[in-house]
């Protein structure tokens, strides 16, 4: 599974996700016809690729076997500070239950922190207990209720919202198994490094994220990697590698 930036040839694969992500987590208040509506409204190729073209959107696709199993999509707000918003996170049903959807936040958080963002926040429909549950469960506030009009109807939308910078890394966290002389490690989807099949990110031994312990390949989940002086990361498990491109201390 890949992680990158959305291209416009993912229009079809990002219109699919969508579709099933709306029907599996909206279906009990959307019926199939306004989903199918919205979805070809709002993301058309052209759609898409005028998107794109705006520097202040934020685009992420999950793809895995060729195929778009989920995205993120937002944009930077001017504010003081300046907000991160995602407006959807989406992940085909069939995906789910696999980190997808943290990976993708840790993602956006990383890319929004990057444009000088100082607030992440998530949007997320009332009627979507799973989604602002998700956002909850990784440290987000609650910080207003709002309407939203879609295909002529109004339905009750809640803002999340978590402050970035120094520590905010922290929230979007997932604890796995390591190795048997070492116990528990928390992986931190915000630090993450493009990897030839799929991104590698930091791993912890403690919650606090100040004792590294290597790199986490979201490949094939494993941690089982090798990173010589050089700052060349490899996956031993499923040959997944990154290759420095310049000297960097955090590489070593």
């Amino acid at each position: 599974m890949e992680i990158r930036d959305a291209r416009t040839s993912d229009a079809n694969g990002i219109a699919t996700a969508a579709a099933e992500s709306l029907r599996d987590s909206y279906g009990h208040v959307l019926d199939d016809e306004t989903i199918d509506d919205v979805v070809a409204e709002w993301y058309a190729d052209d759609r898409v690729a005028s998107a794109l073209d705006e520097g202040a959107t934020l685009w992420l696709v999950a793809e895995e076997n060729d195929a778009v199993v989920g995205f993120v999509q937002g944009a930077l707000l001017d504010g003081d500070p300046p907000i991160g918003e995602i407006d959807w996170l989406h992940v085909a049903p069939d995906a789910r239950e696999s980190g997808i959807a943290r990976q993708l936040l840790g993602q956006a958080q990383e890319t929004f922190e990057k444009r000088g963002a100082g607030i992440l926040q998530g949007d997320v429909l009332a009627a979507n207990e799973e989604g602002w549950s998700f956002y909850e469960a990784d440290g987000f506030d609650r910080v207003d209720e709002r309407e939203v009009t879609i295909e002529g109807e109004t339905y009750p939308e809640y803002v999340y919202q978590r402050a970035m910078g120094e520590g905010a890394a922290e929230a979007v966290v997932e604890r796995i198994a390591g190795p048997d002389d070492v116990g528990e490690l928390v992986v931190s989807f915000s630090e993450g490094d493009r990897g030839s099949k799929a991104p590698f990110y930091a791993s912890y031994r403690t919650g606090e994220l100040t004792d590294k312990y290597g790199w986490y390949c979201s490949n094939c989940e494993s941690i089982a990697t090798a990173m010589d002086s050089m700052g060349h990361i490899e996956c031993n498990n499923c040959g997944n590698r990154r290759k420095a491109t310049r000297w960097d201390a955090s590489y070593l």
